[in-house]
């Protein structure tokens, strides 16, 4: 079956850090019913030979009215975050969806869940936590959040609020300004005491392929299967 391409209208555009943008979408032919964890892909009327595909993970679960809250950073000269960062409530945008795999099939209980994201990375998490706490579903979740400046730790007061209310929850904010291979030290440092002399967590790793690869790799030689670290990247 051919997947449905459709229009969805914005109903509004909100700066989120001086570099993301949250924008609120309406499909306009029928609901994308989605798993906290999966993305659209939304199709621009830009580039060389449009429509240019770019997608982009829910930041929260769905809603009964069918809204889809996207989140977007700006990429200096890029093609689609230009056309994208010059939408305004009323525009539409075509996009078609949902996809990904980046998901929880089941409740988490027993093991721990471990989430690490490099900045965007967080949206697709942020999705499965809202998801978990609204249902409480949840045992013990470790989230570590890197981003490249302080201004641009996404969701951070929600997050340090998520941490004061629900005891089982922790959160790490980390700034690493100098790249994604000083994220990767940062995360591991954090990561070695934790690994190295516990039990097994849930691991779901998301941010660029710099950024996951390195870390997957360091599940892996601490005796994960492939298939028990999630991943997700999005470059």
């Amino acid at each position: 079956m051919a997947e449905l391409t459709q229009k969805a209208t914005v109903l509004s555009v909100t700066d989120l850090t001086p570099h993301v943008r949250q924008v609120v979408v309406l499909p306009h032919m029928q609901k994308i019913l989605f798993w906290p964890g999966q993305w659209v892909s939304l199709k621009l009327p830009v580039g060389l030979n449009p429509p240019l595909n770019r997608a982009y993970s829910m930041a929260a679960p769905g809603t009964t009215s069918g809204e889809l809250i996207l989140v977007l950073d700006r990429v200096t000269g890029g093609l689609g975050s230009g056309f994208l960062f010059q939408l305004k409530p009323g525009d539409d945008v075509l996009l078609s969806g949902p996809y990904g795999n980046f998901i929880l099939s089941e409740p988490v209980k027993e093991q721990e869940l471990l989430l690490v994201a490099r900045y965007t990375g967080l949206i697709p998490i942020r999705c499965i936590l809202k998801q978990l706490y609204a249902q409480r579903q949840t045992g013990a979740v470790l989230l570590i959040a890197v981003a490249p400046a302080e201004d641009e730790l996404l969701f951070h007061r929600e997050l340090l609020t998520l941490a004061v209310t629900n005891p089982g929850f922790r959160y790490l904010p980390l700034v690493a300004a100098d790249g994604e291979q000083q994220a990767v030290d940062l995360v591991l440092s954090m990561l070695r005491p934790l690994i190295d002399n516990g039990p097994k967590v849930l691991p779901m790793l998301c941010g660029t392929k710099a950024f996951v690869r390195p870390l997957r790799a360091y599940f892996v030689n601490a005796g994960y299967d492939r298939k028990e670290v999630k991943t997700e990247t999005y470059d």
